[in-house]
């Protein structure tokens, strides 16, 4: 352990020294009327300027106080009770518990001759306003997303759960960063198990630093081999605060918009939350075109190699002649072509998002425009092929989390591989071993693919169909809340 010294000058010394005598602290020392030897210790920059002013200089160097110590008790605590006006003071007496709270924005008051000190909330750094979601955007719906603030994302959870029963937990992670991860639960609904299950694999997590949210992700997710994400994310509070109400754990990072909630079932990443501001019938609708979007791009590339090299015969003469049309001057098997097509897709869709804004729609129109057309005049590629590739990639963007999109695009080059070597067997090969793998998957002991497998007949109402919210009485019943039901049961509801 490391007290403080009560020798001021020894004290200041050490933190300095300890500081690297950095330019941005700032130590302020003064004489107070009574003789007190007293400094003022900040990082200018992230600490509340006009705060320390008129909240802590004024009050030490103008107030006028008269101290008794038979009345007072010790100096430090005259002060924190008489004379500083800020709410958030705490004690300290370790050195090196001085240095978090100066990084974080806190200003420290340390007095000659005792081995205590005070923390004094005055952070006051620059934050980003709360804005509309940029990665999930809704057409219906809340239109404010999570900030890289941590207590402002609290806030925006708070601020749609106003329940005392609003658990919330904070943790240090990073030896170096020393960032602050928040667990968020329900605690009259989240299973308790699952919430120690959460706690246990965030306080195993050993790592110098913690800068974004993925850390997390990685750290905590099943230690299972796969290209599908077990962790859920998102930049909006309406979602997280759903899945609270649901039963699910939110993991809050400060420093990141994107928030960790879990478990985290396939069902959720081909969910939004504007499947829940718009009628049923029309949220239903929209599910089963996400579903049927997911299929094509996992499977039409494929489908197109298999049938066109090994299983001509199930085209129609027409379309066949026309296909043989097309790729009589195309040098290139099928699955070449294919695979060429979806390599320069991929890199204009990574330049696309590199390239700065002004420019990156004029590239990825030029991609898809001048490149595709120049290639099909050139006698590289067939026509068809930019209209699968076309489709697909259009098709890519309809899956809502960009997490399982990225996912199936890289599946869809295995299922292309097996078409081009076994055609319709290889393809069928990979899908049944594709969904075997999905059913060993699970997230946080919820199985993966629930409520699906296994089947549960009471949570097929929000899986593929949405019925009205007046019929949705229980919660999803796999992840085992304390509390499942969600309102009372009203007539003509089952």
């Amino acid at each position: 352990m490391d007290p403080l010294d009560p020798d001021l000058n020894i004290t200041l010394r050490q933190i300095v020294s300890i500081m690297g005598q950095s330019p941005d602290l700032i130590v302020r020392k003064m004489t107070l009327a009574n003789d007190w030897q007293i400094a003022l210790l900040y990082i200018n920059g992230l600490a509340d300027l006009p705060m320390i002013q008129s909240a802590i200089l004024d009050s030490l160097v103008n107030g006028k106080f008269a101290y008794t110590p038979s009345l007072h008790g010790s100096p430090l605590s005259f002060l924190k009770e008489k004379v500083l006006t800020v709410g958030d003071i705490s004690p300290i007496d370790r050195l090196h518990a001085i240095f978090p709270y100066l990084l974080s924005g806190d200003a420290i008051v340390l007095l000659d001759g005792f081995a205590d000190g005070l923390r004094i909330g005055v952070t006051g750094r620059e934050e980003r306003n709360v804005s509309e979601p940029q990665s999930q955007p809704s057409i219906r719906g809340p239109m404010d997303a999570f900030t890289e603030t941590l207590l402002t994302n609290i806030s925006l959870i708070r601020r749609r759960v106003k329940d005392p029963q609003l658990w919330l937990e904070v943790h240090e992670i990073g030896k170096v960063t020393k960032t602050s991860v928040a667990l968020m639960y329900q605690s009259t609904i989240a299973n308790e198990q699952m919430v120690q299950e959460v706690r246990r694999r965030l306080k195993e997590i050993d790592i110098d630093g913690i800068l974004e949210s993925g850390y997390i992700e990685e750290f905590i997710q099943e230690k299972t081999i796969t290209p599908f994400p077990t962790v859920y994310n998102s930049e909006r509070p309406d979602t997280i605060a759903a899945g609270i109400l649901e039963g699910r754990v939110a993991i809050l990072i400060d420093g990141t918009p994107f928030v960790l909630l879990v478990p985290a079932l396939f069902i959720h990443f081909m969910q939004t939350s504007e499947d829940y501001y718009q009628r049923a019938d029309i949220s239903t609708l929209i599910r089963i075109v996400r579903y049927l979007a997911f299929f094509i791009v996992l499977l039409a590339p494929s489908l197109y190699i298999a049938i066109t090299t090994y299983h001509q015969e199930m085209l129609p003469t027409n379309l066949l002649l026309n296909l043989a049309a097309q790729r009589e001057g195309v040098p290139f098997p099928a699955f070449i072509e294919a695979l060429m097509m979806e390599i320069v897709y991929e890199i204009l869709r990574e330049a696309g998002i590199r390239m700065p804004r002004t420019v990156g729609q004029a590239v990825s129109i030029v991609g898809t425009l001048v490149i595709g057309q120049s290639a099909v005049d050139a006698g590289v590629i067939s026509a068809v092929m930019v209209i699968i590739v076309s489709i697909t990639a259009i098709s890519s963007y309809v899956i809502p989390a960009n997490a399982m999109s990225i996912s199936v695009r890289m599946l869809r080059f295995l299922l292309m591989g097996l078409a081009a070597s076994f055609g319709l067997f290889g393809i069928l090969t990979g899908i049944i071993l594709l969904t075997l793998h999905l059913n060993s998957l699970h997230s946080f002991g919820v199985p993966y693919m629930s409520p699906i497998a296994p089947f549960s007949l009471s949570d097929q109402k929000d899986t593929l169909f949405r019925i009205s919210w007046p019929r949705m009485i229980r919660r999803p019943s796999l992840l085992k809340q304390k509390d499942s039901i969600r309102m009372k049961r009203h007539k003509g509801t089952s």
